[in-house]
């Protein structure tokens, strides 16, 4: 073994004397040129035994072992052996490629001697040779990735830790970044740790270690945790006229139901018990390792049949109302770049319309330009019937923002950042207390609301995010890669709140990575390079990916078609 982990305990203490115990009595081993999955939901401890294994963090109790050598916290001799990337590197984005490396290759103390030869490896490996001149911050998300993996890689390390290395990384970055991680592995038996929100990534790890509430709730080989949901996986046809999202919203809160999801226009069902009225229909599935890690987290969920046995699909509205999102061949530059160039959609009231591209594609300005937060460069945008180049201020007021990256104030409590935006928006006496006080109860903040906004674990700093941009009850609201970095369980729960507020006549415009969420929204518009590719229903880009590539049945395998289709044939 390379390395072991034994009754591994990390307790932390806040400042009101209160203490968390973040893990209990971990112990994993690691054999050489292994490859290794962390997974688990929101605080579950992922992060935390990462930074213990690197040496930012020394053991509460338990005991550390790498190459026979026991050690604790910082031990230079170990952590030279170990790599660490963290979910958000440390790239100095107003440096370039090549000066990042330089920077690294320094901290590390890699003789100078070595450093081309190391340096055109990995910049051929991760591709990014003819981008060495670049400024950092000018990367895509993808790129960034690549480099921070780079950074890492400057001093060959034998076991490599990665912290959810593929957040907020579009299907064909991460596929790449998967390819070099095996490269690298076949070259040199390097050991590999990952955490990743991505069960497709954990099971094709040798080995997966599930963490819930900082305890070791399963471990060990991908097929064999998978076969804990043996039979009781099944494919379930939506009724006619009856959206899949609409069915998944009403099956998730069946008892016996451990899961439900849209799958190409049906749904993905995991039933604690089988013989529910409702499967009568459905197709047995083999089991996957994401139906196991639902059942697990839901293992002591109510397993009697429920007394509702029919679903009762919407009418069809008779009049098709008036878009209330229309973008007309609209524009934008920055510089001689072209960000968005010549994009129209439109958007009808309480849809779900997804955003989707790469990283660079210019998902986010189109955001920030229908938010009237970033003016067009040509064209016309209109929200709510509001002309958002002329009145961006007016159009505003009709919409609900949730940036990508957490954007509130992080030293501010849950409340005080509540009480904040409530006032921002115009929000004040009885009417703002009833909207904190709704938003808390909505998004489960109650047992958090002293708690600064930086401390949060991710999920509940999302869910914050999602309260304040819906205190003023906006009829639009933008989501830009709202479940970034997000376990499956709280994704389930986060598009089950989506589905309410459509329901509700809310519109919602979302940017996602995980291309399984497309099959919850009514339309879909996927970009490259600011050009729209594709735009229709889920269906029908499903439709248009099976015209360029055969056997596509995946919004992924239809989202990377429709892609490299349009590389492959740009004049560029």
């Amino acid at each position: 073994m390379l390395f072991e982990a034994r009754k591994i305990g990390k307790t932390f203490t806040r400042k009101n004397g209160q203490t968390i115990e973040a893990l209990t009595d971990i112990t994993l081993s690691l054999a050489e040129g292994s490859l290794t999955a962390l997974v688990g939901p929101d605080a579950s401890g992922k992060t935390t035994f990462l930074r213990l294994v690197a040496g930012l963090l020394t053991p509460s109790s338990g005991s550390l072992c790498f190459a026979g050598r026991p050690y604790a916290g910082q031990c230079p001799e170990v952590l030279s052996a170990i790599g660490y990337m963290p979910q958000k590197f440390g790239l100095y984005e107003d440096l370039t490629v090549q000066e990042n490396l330089d920077l690294y290759a320094d901290l590390k103390e890699v003789p100078h001697a070595l450093r081309p030869a190391r340096y055109t490896r990995l910049l051929e490996l991760c591709a990014m040779a003819p981008f060495t001149q670049r400024l950092a911050g000018r990367l895509s998300g993808g790129m960034k990735q690549k480099l921070g993996l780079i950074c890492t890689l400057i001093a060959p390390p034998s076991l490599l830790l990665l912290d959810e290395p593929t957040v907020g990384v579009d299907p064909l970055s991460r596929r790449e970044l998967w390819e070099i991680i095996a490269q690298l592995r076949a070259e040199s038996a390097m050991t590999v740790l990952v955490s990743t929100s991505y069960m497709d990534e954990a099971e094709a790890c040798d080995d997966i270690l599930l963490l819930f509430h900082g305890k070791t709730l399963a471990h060990g080989k991908p097929q064999a945790i998978a076969k804990l949901a043996q039979g009781q996986s099944f494919l379930l046809q939506p009724p006619l006229d009856v959206r899949p999202r609409d069915l998944q919203a009403w099956l998730w809160g069946q008892s016996g139901i451990i899961d439900a999801v849209p799958q190409a226009g049906n749904v993905r069902v995991v039933a604690k018990n089988t013989h529910l009225p409702v499967l009568a229909k459905a197709k047995a599935l083999p089991p996957r390792l994401e139906d196991s890690f639902m059942l697990l987290l839901q293992k002591d969920q109510d397993a009697s049949p429920s007394t509702q046995t029919r679903f009762s699909p919407r009418p069809p509205a008779r009049d098709t109302p008036a878009p209330v999102i229309v973008t007309e061949h609209v524009t934008r530059k920055f510089g001689n770049f072209l960000a968005v160039n010549d994009v129209s959609f439109s958007v009808l009231p309480g849809e779900v319309f997804g955003l989707l591209g790469p990283n660079g594609a210019g998902k986010t300005t189109t955001f920030r330009m229908l938010c009237g937060l970033l003016p067009a460069s040509g064209g016309s945008l209109s929200v709510a019937g509001i002309d958002v180049r002329k009145t961006p201020d007016e159009a505003r007021r009709h919409i609900g923002y949730v940036a990508q990256k957490f954007s509130l104030y992080g030293q501010l409590s849950v409340r005080e950042n509540l009480a904040f935006f409530a006032g921002a928006y115009g929000l004040h006496g009885q009417k703002r207390q009833e909207r904190m006080a709704q938003m808390i109860e909505d998004f489960e903040l109650a047992g958090w609301l002293e708690v600064a906004a930086q401390d949060l674990p991710g999920g509940l700093q999302r869910s914050l995010a999602m309260a304040v941009g819906l205190l003023h009850e906006p009829s639009i609201l933008f989501l830009d890669e709202p479940t970034s970095g997000a376990d499956p369980l709280s994704r389930r729960i986060f598009w089950k709140r989506i589905a309410e507020l459509s329901d509700q006549g809310v519109t919602v415009v979302v940017t996602t990575h995980f291309m399984e969420e497309a099959e919850y929204c009514d339309h879909i518009l996927i970009q490259d390079s600011g050009i729209r590719l594709a735009l229709g229903s889920p269906a029908e880009i499903r439709a248009q990916a099976q015209n360029l590539q055969a056997h596509v049945t995946s919004m992924e395998e239809a989202f990377i078609a429709i892609v490299q289709h349009a590389r492959h044939t740009s004049p560029s």
